[in-house]
This record gives C-alpha cells, sequence and structure tokens, in this order.
C-alpha cells in the first residue's frame, strides 16, 4: 500500500469516530446507550492513532518534546481567542442563548450542578484538549500532509477537527449561533494546526486550545449558574 492510501484509509478510520459519538449520545440515543457509544468511540480516538503509528507507520512512541520552542507563541494565540470567545459571548450570546434549554441538555449529560460542571470542565481542560491536539494535530494532520502541501493540509485538518463540534452546537444552539460557533472552532482549528506545522510538538497547540477551553467553561458557567 502506498504512504497515500494508507493516509487515505488512516483518516476513513478515526475522521468519523467522534462525530459517531457525540450523534450517539446527544441525539441518537441520549441516556446510557449513547454514552456507551460515546465512550467506545473516544477509546477509539486513543488507542487507534498511536497503534498504527507503531504498528503501521512502525514508528517509535514519543512524547512530542518542545524542541522547538513555542510557548510564547501559544500563550498569545491562546489568550487572543480567549478573548474573542468572552467578547462574542458577551455581545451576541447573552441575548442569543436560552440558557434554560441548555440546563436542560446538561442536566442530560450531568453536569448541571456546580461541582459536576466542574469536574467535566477539568476534564475537557486538561485531558479532552490534550487527546484533541494528539489526534487532529499529530495524527490527523500528517496524515493531511500526506495528500497534501502543508498549506491544504492545515485547513483540512482543522476541518476535520470542526465536524464534530458541528453536531454538539447544532443540539444545543440554535442555527445561528452554532454557525459562528462552527466557524471560531475552526479559526482556532487552523491556528493549532499552524503551531503544530511550525513547532512539530502538539504542547504548543495544546495551551492555546487550553486557554481557550478555559473562556468557553467561563460562558457555560454564566449561563447555567
Amino acid at each position: 500500500m502506498t504512504d497515500r492510501r494508507r493516509a487515505m484509509l488512516a483518516l476513513a478510520l478515526v475522521a468519523p469516530a467522534p462525530t459517531i459519538g457525540i450523534a450517539a449520545a446527544l441525539i441518537v440515543w441520549p441516556g446510557p446507550v449513547g454514552r456507551s457509544v460515546f465512550t467506545v468511540a473516544k477509546l477509539w480516538l486513543v488507542i487507534f492513532p498511536g497503534a498504527w503509528f507503531v504498528l503501521v507507520e512502525k514508528g517509535r512512541p514519543g512524547w512530542s518534546p518542545l524542541r522547538k520552542g513555542g510557548s510564547a507563541t501559544a500563550l498569545i494565540v491562546g489568550i487572543a481567542s480567549a478573548a474573542v470567545i468572552l467578547a462574542a459571548y458577551r455581545v451576541l450570546g447573552v441575548a442569543a442563548i436560552d440558557p434554560s434549554a441548555l440546563r436542560a441538555k446538561a442536566a442530560e449529560m450531568a453536569i448541571a450542578t456546580p461541582p459536576a460542571y466542574l469536574l467535566g470542565a477539568a476534564y475537557w481542560i486538561f485531558v479532552n484538549s490534550v487527546i484533541e491536539e494528539y489526534v487532529y494535530r499529530w495524527f490527523v494532520q500528517r496524515q493531511c500532509e500526506r495528500l497534501m502541501p502543508v498549506r491544504f493540509a492545515v485547513p483540512a485538518s482543522a476541518m476535520i477537527f470542526t465536524l464534530h463540534h458541528v453536531v454538539a452546537l447544532a443540539t444545543f444552539f440554535n442555527p445561528g449561533i452554532t454557525a459562528l460557533a462552527s466557524l471560531g472552532i475552526f479559526g482556532a482549528g487552523v491556528a493549532w494546526s499552524m503551531l503544530y506545522a511550525r513547532y512539530e510538538s502538539i504542547w504548543p497547540g495544546w495551551i492555546a486550545h487550553a486557554i481557550a477551553d478555559v473562556a468557553v467553561f467561563t460562558c457555560g458557567w454564566w449561563l447555567l449558574f
């Protein structure tokens, strides 16, 4: 199998998983069954890229060290992203988002109390963001780079990253907010992919990603509590 075909197969096996998991948990089977499918999809995202790298690409596992720096740039990108998110919420979100509908969805996800919400936020900020950088920047972007030049691989990987977020957002918000937030997520994905392309490490993207997530969960706190 050629490198291009291997890359296409790898993307076909990993890219749909988060969308399937989100759709199952929030739309098709909300409740225990959907959460089980979501968990399986998440485990697949964690296990498959590393297994593919070792077994198919014959690579050696590592921790994506910060050999080329990038922390300062990542802080600037993250703070700028957080500022945009908070400003967008203050300008548009307060009037456009129905808190009661959001509270109902939060109850379905078992994060409708402050302790549960903070625990969930901590997971998304410190764990899920690492998983997403590992999957979408380290794995998906590298596969895209085998199929196209970097200038196209960056937006392509960002688009794949955005897809499951669109499904999740559509279950919480109206079409206008969903479209605006999806555009913001795509822009963030492009920025984090550029950080990976520049510094060849997932950690600059993670720093910026985690800061942006803090802003997102701050807005969620204001809406729910």
